[in-house]
């Protein structure tokens, strides 16, 4: 099997030590779509259908939203990666749900604009996801 290399190459899972003070240090329970993903692959970079994603491992995330100063510019947002260039993905540290946002790293909260209603949808397009996610 050839592997495009531009498609999304996840990374090996986060361990348990890593993904226990990721939760212990974000101000709202993560996603479970989402942890599953980091339990599986500790972050990833390529692309996913149309889109260029590089998504943090769990190590890095606290630090990057620290970083980006996202407690003071996005408060309301946990920044999870970005797609290389002007953009972050993100979700609401205020909502129940899962929703990926697309939030431009020099611009307003309100102009984050939701992209997918889940992460699991948000990673659909990668060929990694039936058999990856489904585990």
């Amino acid at each position: 099997m050839t592997v495009n290399p531009q498609a999304f190459q996840p990374n090996a899972h986060a361990s348990e030590q890593a993904l226990a003070s990721l939760v212990a240090g974000v101000p709202k329970p993560l996603p479970d779509g989402y942890t599953a993903f980091l339990r599986r692959a500790n972050g990833g970079e390529g692309f996913i259908g149309e889109r260029y994603v590089r998504l943090w491992r769990a190590e890095e995330l606290i630090e990057m939203n620290r970083g980006y100063n996202v407690a003071q510019f996005f408060p309301d947002m946990l920044f999870i990666g970005t797609d290389g260039g002007g953009e972050a993905y993100a979700f609401k540290v205020s909502g129940t749900d899962g929703a990926v946002f697309e939030v431009p790293f020099i611009g307003l909260p309100s102009d984050a604009t939701m992209i997918a209603d889940s992460f699991e949808s948000f990673v659909r397009g990668a060929s990694l996801h039936a058999d990856f996610l489904n585990e």
